[in-house]
């Protein structure tokens, strides 16, 4: 394990003083343990960027699975940490409550799980399709895609009203594919795969099979139990959800480590792209 450098993370300051803000006391427990591991993460990484974001090529071919589980709990820099876990904030205290929190831990896992597959098979797919081999050198990391997986679910409970996106009210069944595609062109550092890969673990467990077959696996409590809904009194004006989150700031790192804010990957070589 190696501690990051130490100096002012501008991200990390605005994540605590949001926490504070909405009260310790008032945040769910998974929730609260969520936040704590990906910060403790981001101040003492276990292994480098490098060592530890995901690709077809280092997990699935080098058999490197380590990387499901590390991926996304590593982070670029504390502004990628803070939009993640401010929209993770705002997601878990509203999910945690519905589903009690035994229920989310299990949803939490097995969307973290479940994002990083469905992104190797996306990226598989492309170098497939395309005759792109970079696809397979393509390497990301961040909570990102778990978030948007746990966006399709936040938004399947609440479906009504409307997200602004870009200036422009989308409805809130649509809101997931209006911000990917939002994300993608005004960031394209940004994982696209990683993030389509959420918004369709997400769908398979709101509309497909994936529910179903976790309470088969689970068997011994029903997801509605295990969090009293009524110990918390949340106020929802303590949290605002960014609109077009999460990653619409993140930024691209390349295979030598150095920052391409702003600037598209090149198709000739693998990138770091944030999650």
């Amino acid at each position: 394990m190696q501690r990051r450098s130490r100096g002012i993370n501008t991200g990390l300051l605005l994540l605590f003083s949001q926490i504070l803000h909405v009260g310790i006391n008032n945040i769910p427990p998974v929730t609260l343990v969520t936040l704590a591991v990906n910060i403790w993460f981001f101040l003492n990484p276990l292994k480098s960027l490098r060592n530890s974001c995901l690709s077809v090529e280092k997990c699935y071919q080098q058999k490197d699975w380590q990387r499901l589980l590390l991926s996304p709990l590593h982070h670029a820099d504390d502004r990628h940490l803070y939009f993640n876990m401010a929209s993770m904030l705002w997601k878990g205290i509203r999910l945690e409550r519905r589903l009690g929190s035994r229920w989310f831990a299990y949803v939490l896992t097995t969307f973290v799980l479940l994002t990083g597959v469905v992104y190797l098979l996306l990226q598989l797919a492309c170098a497939e399709f395309m005759d792109e081999p970079v696809f397979l050198r393509n390497c990301a990391v961040g909570f990102s895609g778990v978030l948007f997986a746990l966006k399709v679910l936040n938004n399947h409970y609440c479906p009504g009203g409307f997200v602004n996106v870009l200036g422009f009210p989308v409805p809130n069944k649509l809101a997931c594919w209006a911000e990917l595609l939002a994300i993608h062109f005004l960031s394209p550092g940004t994982s696209f795969a990683g993030h389509l890969a959420g918004i369709l673990v997400g769908l398979m467990y709101t509309h497909g099979p994936l529910k179903k077959i976790m309470e088969t696996c689970a068997g011994i409590f029903p997801p509605n139990t295990g969090y009293p809904r009524q110990q918390y009194y949340f106020n929802s004006s303590a949290l605002t959800e960014i609109p077009g989150e999460p990653g619409a700031v993140e930024h691209a790192y390349n295979p030598s480590g150095s920052g391409s804010r702003g600037k598209r990957n090149s198709s000739s070589k693998p990138a770091w792209a944030t999650l």
